[in-house]
């Protein structure tokens, strides 16, 4: 996308009149933004977009008329520009903004229940650090499902409860919940690895989105609780406003949840992960750095490689932003850069190796 002056010119649609006074006049603050318009819904929203041509839009998820992700759908499929949804903090909100990742919006923000007392500026180095990252985003070349939305797969296959000797630690952001909903269903339900993953989301929406992605994959998927059992064929997603670390126990790797100060900016940190996996696991491990912006997590998959493991890496063809990954490869910490399609077949392939591996040993 070619941004003319330098400018980003953002269309704000929301159906307050507080929110479209506020919105515009926090996002301001960047000289490199230009509030172009606003809109109260969705239908004035696209008759807006041809005429003001912005670059980025924000836009409100319940709205009168045309609700936003109703918009949502006319502007990815007709105008392919980058949508940051505005969502609120309600579990209604959470299904909403993830239904809206299916569709094309290009990330989310959420919105403080009570705006009126200015908690909306607590959200604006977000909006304004995701508005910059949409205007220069390249939208991956990566094929669509074949129909919209989580399907049902067959009935999981039933598994001991035993501890993973492999673990599988993603690191993702931007562009995760897409790229998670695309791979994880590809993983066999009698996957012999255990994987724990960070994917930077708000507090009280990664609950509903291990259950959307559990209900679509093979493998058991579900938010990680303090002394989840890390067990093959299970995925453990960290909590929102907690970190997720990994710990050897009696009865093997379990996982640990705490509230100590964000890492890189973030809580989950993916370097809090990789770091935990790196020390715990060594040689078992698998890091996998995704789509997202900053660098976080890429200290982390530095350890994990040098402890033994194996560090893959997100292509930029694949990744909605690629931020993490390519800060992950410039520092020479990766040992493999693989499209999005590739990286499940990859894994299965890794996991195999190290599993013929060391039954070879223990029969020798």
């Amino acid at each position: 996308m070619s941004i003319a002056n330098n400018n980003i010119k953002v269309l704000v649609v929301d159906d307050s009149a507080l929110m479209r006074k506020m919105i515009p006049m926090i996002i301001s603050t960047d000289e490199r933004i230009q509030v172009v318009g606003t809109a109260m819904d969705g239908e004035y929203a696209l008759k807006k977009i041809e005429s003001l041509q912005p670059d980025v839009i924000t836009l409100d998820v319940d709205m009168p008329r045309m609700d936003g992700l109703a918009a949502l759908k006319v502007i990815v499929r007709d105008f392919g520009i980058p949508v940051i949804l505005v969502s609120s903090i309600t579990k209604k909100g959470a299904a909403t903004a993830l239904k809206g990742l299916e569709l094309g919006a290009f990330d989310f923000v959420t919105k403080p229940n009570d705006a009126i007392s200015l908690h909306i500026s607590e959200i604006a180095c977000e909006l304004i650090e995701k508005i910059k990252a949409a205007a220069g985003c390249r939208m991956p070349k990566i094929p669509k499902p074949s129909s919209a939305g989580f399907k049902q797969p067959q009935q999981k296959p039933v598994l001991p409860n035993s501890p993973a000797e492999i673990v599988v630690a993603v690191g993702i952001s931007t562009g995760g919940p897409q790229a998670l909903a695309e791979i994880l269903p590809s993983i066999p339900g009698d996957f012999p690895a255990g994987i724990v993953i960070v994917q930077h989301m708000p507090e009280g929406f990664t609950e509903f989105f291990a259950k959307r992605l559990d209900a679509s994959c093979q493998i058991r998927v579900a938010e990680a609780g303090n002394g989840s059992l890390i067990s093959p064929g299970t995925a453990f997603i960290a909590p929102g406003g907690s970190h997720l670390r990994v710990k050897k126990s009696s009865f093997g790797l379990v996982t640990v949840l705490s509230k100590s100060p964000p890492v890189s900016g973030h809580r989950p940190s993916v370097s809090v992960l990789f770091n935990s996996v790196a020390e715990e696991i060594g040689r078992g491990a698998i890091g996998v750095i995704m789509t997202g912006m900053g660098d976080d997590g890429v200290e982390g998959l530095a350890r994990i490689k040098a402890n033994g493991g194996i560090a893959l890496a997100q292509d930029e063809e694949t990744s909605v932003i690629y931020g993490m990954p390519r800060v992950a490869v410039e520092r020479g910490c990766v040992d493999t850069v693989l499209g999005l399609h590739d990286i499940v077949p990859e894994i299965l392939n890794i996991v195999d190796r190290r599993s013929a591996k060391a039954a070879s040993l223990l029969s020798a």
